[in-house]
């Protein structure tokens, strides 16, 4: 790799840190969250981390796929912006379910994400087939998150204005 294709790779290693340490201030798992009424099919809270840390790791990796690939100009420009979007959503659920407490407005939110993860994965393809495939996972994981957000605000709701923190 020469020295000019290390600069994609610290600024994707940089982007996913920050989004998942954003994500995981949000994230608070205490009384309020521990009460709420779940699925059965919900993933245990430990395999969430984990998961995530994967799925960072595949978007950082197939971002700069795609950087590479694409030529400057518009390309790599539709490829930042859609990278922003899906950061900004990504970041923005754990704000709206955690600490606004507010599932009904994520699940909102989280059809939003899907389509941002969709859209991403369609420039990226458009630069890197492998990239593409490496958001395949995303794209599923969020569908997931999306179920299991509905089926709690089927389960708990109605929801209502933001409570103080505990």
């Amino acid at each position: 790799m020469s020295g000019g294709r290390w600069g994609p790779v610290i600024v994707a290693a940089a982007a996913a840190i920050v989004v998942a340490g954003a994500g995981a201030w949000l994230t608070a798992i205490g009384p309020w969250y521990r009460s709420l009424r779940v699925p059965p099919w919900k993933p245990p809270d430990w395999a969430f981390g984990p998961v995530w840390t994967v799925i960072y790791t595949l978007t950082a990796i197939a971002g700069v796929l795609a950087w590479n690939a694409a030529p400057e100009g518009p390309e790599r420009s539709w490829l930042l912006v859609a990278i922003g979007v899906n950061a900004v959503l990504n970041i923005a659920w754990s704000g709206l379910f955690f600490r606004l407490r507010r599932p009904d407005w994520a699940f909102v939110e989280a059809l939003a994400l899907w389509l941002s993860v969709a859209a991403l994965l369609l420039v990226v393809a458009r630069h890197s087939s492998l990239g593409a495939l490496l958001l395949v996972p995303y794209l599923l994981w969020v569908g997931l998150a999306a179920a299991l957000n509905r089926a709690i605000v089927t389960r708990n709701g109605p929801f209502g204005p933001p409570v103080a923190r505990e």
